[in-house]
């Protein structure tokens, strides 16, 4: 398949300029002003959009983004795309995002789109990286990618397989989500708004209800570049009410021993992060040998008080997220000491409360499995078929 430089595709390759850095101001209304998170699910979104004047907009006329042209991030988050949908207002964008304009007789949106998130799209872009985090991808570099390019209506078959194909993905995907949506739900409906506390819970601190609080050992743990069975849980590695293990640090059975010395992980502990970022949580419901990093700490609760199920969707509710923010307050970094993590007011209905929900959740976390198994099973068929439609082979 013939491939052609992404530049002699494009009549405009070009990216905007942030207002004040020339002198000029953003305005409450005007013309959308567009930054990287205006760019969401391949589409322009104008929540939380900026403004400026019609006259600052005519400055920056280099920038100027018309429906159908194609954007991409190029500092900061690298490689988010989107497409300027037919009927969206004139607007204009930072120097974060760049713009494309090319003949869709000859290039078509999506089958562009599909690319860029190819292997062989984005071994180009790190090969052209200006550093080793790819935080900036300059115009040229872009003109100099590469892309295979069949007839446009090749073009428009392979976009439509890969569109349905990633359809069945993003399908897969929502269900998780609207069962993960179900269960906050379920918890609001079952206890009540914890900041207000309607149903009169009584609220205790969380060194009441646990049988054990830990810290961290306060220095990093020596690793070694090899797997070995005693992992690392790091802040990285709890996101989203999990733990993750699938990227962990791993060390010897000696420096594992030495850190769990003040106490071992054990299956329904909860695990903490007091910094990068502070009031993330996660339960241990694995067997494997596990030790906390820097910046994490370790509640045991106390079983005849509290499940770990309700304490970690108490402590990742609203009720004691706004206490982490009252005590950061002010600071440019959020975080937490243990001694304040140890007085977080929690709510405490009755055990048999707490058991309902986490009965409740522990069904909807078996069926979600099945999901997470077939979204997993969406993913590698999108990716075959986009390989095999890039190189030829569908």
């Amino acid at each position: 398949m013939m491939r052609h430089k992404l530049g002699t595709l494009c009549s405009v390759v070009t990216k905007g300029t942030t207002p004040t850095s020339i002198g000029l101001k953003f305005e409450e209304s005007g013309v959308p002003f567009l930054r990287i998170q205006n760019l969401r699910e391949l589409t322009v979104s104008l929540e939380d959009c900026l403004y400026v004047s019609a006259d600052t907009h005519e400055t920056l006329k280099r920038s100027k983004i018309r429906a159908g042209d194609f954007l991409i991030t190029i500092a900061g988050t690298i490689g988010r795309v989107a497409i300027v949908p037919d009927d969206f207002p004139e607007c204009n964008c930072n120097q974060a995002v760049a713009i494309l304009r090319f003949d869709r007789t000859k290039l078509l949106s999506r089958y562009l789109l599909h690319w860029l998130s190819t292997d062989d799209a984005l071994n180009q872009i790190r090969g052209k990286k200006v550093t080793a985090t790819i935080s900036n991808l300059s115009l040229s570099q872009i003109k100099e990618l590469e892309i295979p390019l069949p007839p446009l209506e090749e073009q428009k078959r392979i976009a439509t397989i890969l569109d349905k194909a990633d359809a069945i993905r993003q399908k897969r995907k929502q269900a998780i989500d609207l069962a993960d949506e179900f269960l906050r739900s379920v918890f609001l409906d079952m206890f009540g708004d914890p900041v207000t506390n309607p149903k009169g819970w009584e609220v205790k601190e969380i060194d009441q209800v646990c049988t054990e609080i830990v810290d961290c050992v306060n220095r990093t743990a020596p690793t070694v570049d090899y797997e070995t069975p005693y992992k690392m849980i790091r802040t990285t590695n709890i996101r989203n009410h999990k733990i993750d293990l699938s990227s962990v640090r791993y060390v010897e059975k000696d420096v594992y021993e030495k850190w769990v010395r003040r106490l071992k992980p054990e299956v329904g502990d909860v695990i903490f992060t007091r910094e990068a970022p502070a009031g993330e949580a996660g339960i241990i419901n694995f067997k494997d040998s596990v030790f906390l990093g820097q910046r994490t700490m370790h509640f045991r609760p106390e079983s005849e008080k509290i499940t770990s199920i309700y304490l970690l969707y108490e402590l990742m509710a609203p009720g004691v997220q706004q206490q982490i923010a009252r005590l950061s307050a002010g600071s440019t970094v959020t975080h937490l000491s243990v001694p304040e993590c140890k007085k977080f007011k929690i709510r405490t209905p009755s055990i048999e409360n707490q058991q309902r929900f986490t009965d409740i959740v522990n069904k909807v976390e078996r069926s979600k499995k099945s999901l997470l198994a077939s979204l997993e099973q969406s993913i590698e068929l999108f990716h075959s078929l986009s390989q095999k439609a890039f190189s030829g082979q569908l």
